[in-house]
């Protein structure tokens, strides 16, 4: 018989260096702070709630929270503290997971009200061993509405020898009827340079030797997430020979070189699209993902931003050197609104690219799009440009002379390329299709749609463009029906509607109109059409609301008049000997006759008189 003892079975390092106590948790000081407060000072509340994404130490946090509160110390005559020995039979059986007053419960798993009633019926009975009961439940939300019901009543008044403490990651799933009788703690998503340090050790206690650019790559892939880290830190560990390499981490994630994200993104703004085009086909057949190079291009442009507005961002000595050397160089290139625009069509372009049936070919589009907007000015320059160009007129008429120097694009990306281009606006009288508004601009352009500061502007003289604060001036309105025959002209359908079957008018008057807006009306119905008279007329219109009863309806008025015609029709004899003569039949319509042109015979004669012709009704019968 072999006296050789089997290998100790592999432990992976999240299980390894689990934290043992408050001491040893990172980022989450401000919780480490109010529970060693609470312990020491003995507010010990009966239920706490620990909430935050996965992996950033919840159940360790529950562990060390059920050690504290039982932890007897080395002589066994010790008492809760936020120091747990670690070597006395409760902190060691709880560490092990196998204490009988401290049970785990899954309540994913284990959802239903039975599983709480089951829990409820030990809560009644005192420890066994240890000081106190402890209940940890984990993903809590995952609880029925009924189990949590059941757990309220004890949960609020709980025998002085329990503590509850749950866990979870979806804390707006969690009723606020149990939220009020916990404590909440929220805890945070740890730092990315308190990552790096925290790997860097683990590294140093295993004996391995890793790069700086790996550790700030499995940093980066955890997200804030002690536990994602160290998974991906094993598995890199695991791939590595030797040393651990930025570039077998880069190839393990399906990440790009950093500084060939740099090369894009610098090759983007500069609308150089071989190069761009490239270098995304490099680095697919690298391995790459192209929704990880879009990812990477979005994390590139946001740290860009904040080097524009933080130029100090770049000194500090967490910042590495590529992204404090060519980040630095590359955002005093750009300008915000250039920044600002590639974020908002990156964001676009990554959602695209998930949803595409060939990634690459969507992030191909997504950096052609950027490389052709890469060279076009701001809107807030255009609209600069437009102004100064209409304030001032020449000799002839024509303001600015005929053209304006217009100052280049903030944060030009250096490329040079691209003729100056024309930017004309076509005349536009006030009878135009366009309501009158701002003449349409026309782009002409002449190569790369750049906008250089050669760039000359033509503007229409101003005696033919009409101002563009207002429209032209409407007819007057002299009664209601006049509003709402401008409103139809108008194409303005929706209020029409809401003006002739939800609303009555109590006066009319120029400049002024008051309305009782029944229930079917909308609520800001009368500030609509105060902000449409006011676009349409110089003199101001005053549109407000009455509580006096006012007229009908014009729907009501219309139903009415028809209904008066209706019955005019059947009393006329012709129609009711045909009813008569039809059982059943319905008068369907009524069509008021045209007035026949005047014949000879009819025509007025010398003293002015005529023929007088006798009115009639057209009437359309129904007859079943």
């Amino acid at each position: 018989m072999s006296d050789e003892q089997p290998a100790p079975a592999y432990r992976v390092l999240a299980r390894k260096y689990r934290p043992k106590d408050f001491q040893s948790m990172i980022g989450q000081e401000a919780l480490v702070r109010i529970l060693t407060n609470a312990i020491n000072s003995g507010r010990i509340a009966q239920a706490f709630m620990l909430t935050g994404v996965r992996g950033v130490g919840k159940t360790t946090t529950a562990r060390i929270i059920a050690k504290a509160l039982n932890c007897t110390g080395p002589d066994g005559t010790g008492g809760p503290t936020p120091e747990p020995c670690g070597v006395c039979d409760n902190c060691k059986s709880i560490a092990e997971d196998r204490h009988v007053d401290v049970q785990e419960m899954d309540a994913a798993s284990r959802t239903g009200v039975d599983d709480i009633r089951e829990l409820i019926d030990g809560v009644r009975y005192r420890p066994v061993a240890a000081r106190y009961k402890v209940y940890v439940l984990d993903e809590v939300h995952m609880l029925s509405r009924n189990a949590f019901n059941a757990l309220l009543k004890t949960l609020e008044e709980p025998p002085e020898h329990v503590k509850f403490i749950f866990a979870t990651t979806e804390i707006r799933k969690v009723p606020v009827t149990v939220l009020s009788r916990c404590q909440r703690f929220d805890l945070r998503r740890v730092p990315l340079d308190q990552l790096i340090s925290y790997f860097r050790w683990i590294c140093e206690q295993e004996g391995r030797e890793v790069e700086d650019e790996a550790l700030a790559m499995v940093s980066r892939a955890a997200d804030g997430s002690v536990r994602d880290g160290l998974s991906i830190l094993d598995q890199a560990i695991a791939l590595a020979d030797g040393a651990v390499t930025g570039g077998r981490v880069r190839d393990m994630l399906g990440l790009a070189d950093r500084s060939r994200v740099y090369d894009l993104f610098d090759a983007t703004m500069r609308g150089d699209a071989p190069a761009a085009l490239d270098l995304v086909g490099e680095m697919y057949d690298a391995g790459a993902d192209p929704i990880v190079v879009l990812q990477d291009m979005l994390d590139v442009c946001h740290w860009l931003t904040r080097l524009k507005l933080s130029p100090e961002l770049a000194e500090k000595t967490s910042t590495p050197e590529l992204e404090r050397t060519r980040a630095a160089e590359m955002a005093g290139k750009l300008g915000m609104p250039h920044l600002s625009r590639s974020w908002q069509m990156l964001l676009k372009g990554l959602a695209e690219t998930r949803n595409a049936p060939s990634p690459i070919q969507a992030a191909e589009m997504v950096i052609i799009r950027l490389i052709h907007a890469a060279d076009l000015p701001p809107p807030g320059d255009l609209v600069q440009r437009l102004t100064q160009g209409g304030t001032s007129a020449s000799p002839g008429g024509v303001p600015g002379g005929g053209s304006a120097q217009g100052n280049s694009a903030s944060g030009g990306n250096g490329s040079g390329g691209g003729g100056a281009n024309a930017v004309s606006s076509a005349r536009v009288d006030s009878g135009s299709g366009n309501g009158g508004r701002a003449p349409a601009m026309a782009l002409v352009s002449n190569g790369s749609p750049s906008f250089e500061s050669g760039a000359e502007l033509e503007r229409a003289p101003e005696a033919e463009t009409p101002s563009p604060a207002r429209q032209p001036e409407a007819a007057p309105l002299n009664s209601y029906d006049d509003l709402l025959k401008m409103l139809e002209d108008r194409r303005e359908g929706r209020l029409l509607k809401h003006l002739v079957h939800d609303v009555h008018l109590v006066r009319f008057e120029p400049g002024r109109i008051d309305l009782r807006p029944t229930s079917a009306a909308p609520k800001d119905i009368t500030n609509r059409l105060a902000g449409l008279l006011s676009r349409w007329f110089e003199k101001r219109w005053v549109v407000s609301v009455s509580s006096e009863p006012g007229q009908p309806t014009v729907a009501e008025v219309r139903q009415a008049a028809e209904q008066a015609r209706f019955d005019a029709a059947g009393k006329d004899p012709l129609v009711q000997a045909v009813m008569g003569a039809f059982p059943g039949a319905k008068i369907k319509k009524v069509v008021a006759p045209e007035a026949p042109e005047p014949s000879e015979e009819e025509m007025p004669s010398e003293d002015g008189s005529a023929d007088p012709s006798e009115d009639g009704l057209d009437d359309e019968l129904d007859a079943d």
